[in-house]
């Protein structure tokens, strides 16, 4: 069984400890772990390795912390940080994800979007239209568009959803677009335009649609 840390980082090395006991079964799914005294001794570091370790694995869904209760064994298999998955994740698959996202956000924008959102989404297609060149700064003011769509939407879960998809998305827009730029930057904004102004007449069928072909033309771009 391993039962020491040897390695730095210690609280990246003390998680992996633990999760390599939880797998080996010494705690079951369901089970509480023993107190951070006597875990911390058993791993050979101190109480404050031993929370970071915990929290590490508690964001990746095999601990869960319960005030008053202990840690408990909530997964024998930690998931994925998103960073890895979207490393690994083909562009297709990163639109395809926003499709999902962005069509129900902009729907949502329709309904809930106040005089002050929508101000904010006239002045970022305002931006998009003025940033041609360079790619990266039309890239940017792009993103900056449909993210205030998403705020529209006010729903806190598809924002943070859409920011977690920025760092990715950025690059990969980048890059296409310096070999392949838009055939028609007009047609493009006005694509745009369309899903602002549905957006503005508080029609979610019509915002829902416009978005939707956009990001599908987008994706079969990359394909």
């Amino acid at each position: 069984m391993i039962s020491q840390v040897r390695r730095h980082p210690l609280a990246a090395q003390a998680a992996e400890v633990l999760l390599a006991r939880i797998q080996a079964g010494e705690w079951p799914l369901g089970h509480r772990l023993p107190g951070e005294t006597t875990l911390a001794a058993q791993l050979g570091v101190g109480r404050s390795t031993l929370r970071e370790a915990i929290r590490e694995l508690a964001g990746r869904g095999v601990l869960d912390s319960r005030q008053g209760a202990g840690v408990f064994v909530t997964a024998l298999e930690a998931t994925e940080e998103w960073d890895a998955v979207l490393r690994r994740a083909g562009i297709a698959s990163v639109i395809e994800a926003r499709i999902a996202i962005e069509a129900e956000a902009a729907a949502l924008a329709a309904q809930r979007r106040t005089a002050a959102d929508l101000r904010a989404v006239r002045r970022a297609l305002a931006a998009r239209e003025a940033n041609g060149e360079p790619v990266a700064e039309h890239v940017d003011a792009d993103m900056a568009f449909h993210r205030a769509v998403i705020v529209a939407a006010h729903n806190d879960v598809l924002t943070q959803l859409f920011d977690t998809f920025l760092p990715r998305l950025r690059l990969a827009m980048i890059d296409m677009l310096k070999i392949r730029p838009v055939p028609s930057e007009s047609a493009d904004h006005a694509a745009h335009e369309r899903l602002a102004d549905a957006i503005a007449a508080r029609d979610p069928a019509a915002a829902a649609k416009y978005s939707r072909a956009h990001l599908t033309a987008l994706k079969e771009a990359f394909t």
